[in-house]
């Protein structure tokens, strides 16, 4: 489980493919710091397993569902990636609950600067829609973040300065996709909803 909050922009040093599935390996000084074998690292919200890592990197398999439901597959040597360790228990959750269970992408629509804030447009899959909500929580390249608002097809978020410097979602442009996250919440009751209106 993760919390959102980013802790550092990692470097792809390497992206191996093969077949269906690849190995990514990441320059990471912070992360990696405390992190052993088998530990979960989030990369743009995606929850991987280190299976292998150096003093300043580590490397994750890559399976073939991260691959289809996320960016990772677009990434190259040399990107700029969100990481976060998971949470330990008794820390302070100072963002929402992220799984680093991609629930799909979203591409930037628009993007509009304030005077030290900038407003994201995203498309919005209409499957997802029900569990975007505005100013409910949601995790873009598993940042946690506040929807400002929501429409059918689209939602925003506002982003502060801390974010846009400490994340890479302060370098997007319209057209680029990100990884979404839903609320975990959410997704429970559209679940418990579903099974409610087939057992009336």
């Amino acid at each position: 489980m993760f919390t959102g909050i980013i802790e550092e922009q990692g470097e792809v040093l390497a992206w191996e493919r093969s077949g269906d599935s690849g190995r990514l390996t990441i320059a990471a000084p912070l992360v990696v710091s405390d992190a052993k074998h088998g530990d979960s690292i989030s990369v743009d919200g995606v929850c991987l397993t280190v299976v292998d890592q150096g003093a300043d990197w580590f490397t994750a398999d890559v399976m073939a569902v991260s691959i289809a439901m996320s960016t990772l597959g677009e990434r190259k040597v040399g990107d700029r990636v969100d990481l976060e360790r998971a949470a330990s228990v008794g820390d302070r959750l100072g963002g929402h609950i992220v799984q680093g269970h991609i629930d799909g992408t979203a591409t930037v629509l628009s993007v509009t600067p304030g005077d030290a804030w900038r407003i994201l447009r995203f498309s919005l899959d209409t499957d997802l829609a029900p569990l975007v909500v505005r100013k409910g929580s949601i995790a873009l390249n598993g940042v946690s973040l506040t929807v400002s608002e929501a429409g059918d097809d689209w939602f925003e978020v506002s982003l502060i300065p801390e974010t846009l410097t400490a994340t890479v979602l302060g370098a997007l442009a319209p057209g680029d996709r990100v990884n979404v996250e839903t609320d975990i919440l959410a997704r429970h009751v559209q679940r418990l909803m579903r099974f409610e209106r087939t057992t009336a």
